[in-house]
């Protein structure tokens, strides 16, 4: 028995069904390579990565530059194809958060930095890095901001 769809949705049916199978193998990639992506980049974390206040940053050259507009023009792509992985098969959560991970934008590495104090996020991940002989990634303290220079 067919259900009824909402006469909003199905104009967007016709535009997406011949994406179907491209955003379905697109999900199964995302989520063969987050599994093995997230591992080795934990395992390769420098134990005191979150405890620094601020990312360090380097002088950019060209090509820097051109890796970061093609980091973040993929990150793009992931977010579009995540927020249709919401409504479409695939895995719209995962591809969601694969974006954020890949691009680079304000404030980032304090949204990490908030994710990674969550009490099972970092067990989690010092799970991860005891299987590979790791040693755990230090705890991450809520740093007070200095007062102002004068």
């Amino acid at each position: 028995m067919k259900t009824a769809l909402p006469a909003w949705l199905a104009p967007w049916i016709d535009v997406l069904e011949p994406w179907l199978p491209v955003l379905t193998l697109t999900g199964v990639v995302m989520a063969i390579v987050s599994t093995l992506a997230i591992p080795w980049m934990v395992v390769r974390m420098p134990q005191d990565y979150f405890n620094r206040r601020r990312r360090p940053t380097g002088l950019r050259g060209p090509l820097a530059w051109l890796v970061w507009a093609l980091r973040n023009a993929l990150a793009v792509l992931l977010l579009v194809a995540g927020i249709l992985m919401l409504v479409l098969p695939g895995q719209g959560l995962l591809t969601l958060l694969i974006a954020l991970m890949v691009s680079t934008f304000p404030g980032k590495y304090r949204l990490e930095r908030a994710i990674m104090r969550r009490r099972s996020v970092l067990r989690a991940v010092n799970w991860i890095r005891r299987r590979y002989h790791r040693p755990p990634l230090n705890p991450i303290q809520q740093q007070e901001r200095a007062p102002d220079a004068d």
